[in-house]
C-alpha cells in the first residue's frame, strides 16, 4: 500500500449477480474520495472548508439501493455518448442508426447502453483505481464492441484526476463524461449563491428540449464571468453547453466554483472542447441520499466536461465518430482548494 496514498476497498452490494465494491482513496492529508465499480461511480469527495472541517462535497448515497434507485446520473460515469442525440438516431457513411427514445423522441445519456448502470471490472493500481468496460455491438443501437476504462486518481494536491480511454472495432461515436453533482456547502445550502467562473463566451443554441440547433451563439445573459449562480438562473434552473475560449486544450481551468461561507473552491481543467453546466432543476430522488436528506432541484450542479452533444448530426461540430482502432483518450480535473480566488472581489453580488 503506497503510504502517500492510499487505496483500500470492501464491499457495497450485489447488482445483477456482480459484487460492488467501493474504493476509498485517501491522501497524506486524510481527506479522500470513494469510487464505486457500478457506473464508475463517484461516490464521495471529502475536503475541508476553511476551518478545517471536512464534508462530503458531492451528492451520492450511502448504500448501493440509492443508486439502483436513482434516475438523475448521480455521480456516475456517463457514455458511450454523453448527452442527447436528437430522434434517437444518427447516421454512418449513409447507414442510420436508432437508438433508444429515453427522452421524450430524443437518446439521453444512450440509453439502454449507458455505462451509467453497468458493472464495472477493475484493477487496483499503487495510485489509481482502474475500471474496465466491455459495452457490445448494437447496445442500445451503437454500433461496434468498444472497449473503455475510466482511470482515477486522487493526489496529494487534492486533485480528482479522471481519464477516459476506449477503443472500437467499427465505427461509432463516443463521449464520456463524469456526472458528479457538486455542492461546496456540503449540502447545508442550496447552489444559488455558488459563484461561478466559465472561460466561455459562446454557447450553442439549443431547442427547448436541448437539442443543438446547430449553431454557436454568443452567451450573453448567460455569461458566468465571476456571478453568483442566482443572478444567470433569475429563478430557472439551466442546461447549457458552454464552448470553451481556447483553441486547444491547455493547463489553465476552464471553470472555477466558489462557496463564500466554507471558502471552498473548484477548479476543473479538462481536455474537452467544452462543459455542459446542468444546475439539478429535475433533482428528485426517492432514497436518503449522503448528507440525511433526499435531493431535490438545485441540490447540487454539474460540470460535464464533454464534446458537443449531438455532434454525430451536425458536420459543423467536433467529430465524435472515432474510427475502428482510433483512440478516444480525455481527461477531466477537479482540483479543491481553501480560499478567496483571486477574483473574488469582482464579484457581483
Amino acid at each position: 500500500m503506497n503510504p502517500i496514498n492510499k487505496i483500500a476497498y470492501e464491499p457495497f452490494g450485489v447488482c445483477d449477480g456482480k459484487e460492488i465494491f467501493k474504493f476509498k482513496l485517501t491522501n497524506v492529508h486524510g481527506n479522500y474520495v470513494e469510487l464505486l465499480n457500478y457506473g464508475a461511480v463517484v461516490k464521495s469527495i471529502v475536503v475541508p472548508d476553511k476551518n478545517g472541517i471536512k464534508e462530503n462535497i458531492v451528492l451520492g448515497f450511502p448504500t448501493l439501493d440509492g443508486y439502483l434507485k436513482d434516475t438523475s446520473y448521480i455521480g456516475a460515469t456517463v457514455g458511450r455518448f454523453a448527452n442527447r442525440i436528437n430522434n434517437a438516431e444518427f447516421s454512418i457513411e449513409n447507414k442510420t442508426y436508432y437508438l433508444d427514445k429515453n427522452d421524450g423522441k430524443n437518446n439521453n445519456h444512450s440509453g439502454s447502453a449507458g455505462f451509467s448502470t453497468k458493472v464495472f471490472d477493475f484493477i487496483i493500481k499503487e495510485d489509481s483505481v482502474v475500471f474496465s468496460l466491455e459495452s457490445k455491438n448494437e447496445e442500445g443501437g451503437f454500433p461496434g464492441n468498444v472497449s473503455a476504462k475510466v482511470i482515477y486518481k486522487w493526489t496529494d494536491k487534492n486533485e480528482l484526476k479522471i481519464e477516459f480511454l476506449a477503443v472500437a472495432d467499427e465505427p461509432t461515436p463516443l463521449n464520456f463524461t463524469n456526472h458528479s453533482y457538486f455542492n461546496l456547502s456540503a449540502c447545508a445550502e442550496k447552489i444559488h449563491h455558488h459563484k461561478l467562473n466559465i472561460q466561455s463566451t459562446k454557447i450553442l443554441e439549443s431547442t427547448p428540449d436541448y437539442i443543438p440547433t446547430g449553431e454557436i451563439i454568443p452567451a450573453d445573459d448567460y455569461l458566468f464571468f465571476n456571478y453568483k449562480l442566482t443572478d444567470v438562473m433569475q429563478n430557472n434552473g439551466l442546461n447549457i453547453y458552454y464552448v470553451f475560449d481556447r483553441n486547444a486544450a491547455n493547463e489553465n481551468a476552464v471553470c472555477e466554483l466558489f462557496e463564500e461561507k466554507s471558502e471552498r473552491l473548484m477548479r476543473v481543467y479538462t481536455s474537452y472542447p467544452g462543459v455542459q453546466l446542468y444546475t439539478g432543476d429535475y433533482l428528485n430522488s426517492t432514497t436518503i441520499g449522503e448528507h440525511s436528506k433526499k435531493y431535490k432541484p438545485f441540490d447540487g450542479l454539474c460540470l460535464e466536461c464533454q464534446y458537443y452533444p449531438d455532434s454525430p448530426n451536425h458536420a459543423n461540430f467536433p467529430n465524435t465518430i472515432f474510427k475502428a482502432g482510433q483512440i478516444y483518450n480525455e481527461t477531466i480535473t477537479y482540483a479543491f482548494d481553501v480560499m478567496i480566488p483571486k477574483y473574488a472581489t469582482d464579484y457581483k453580488d
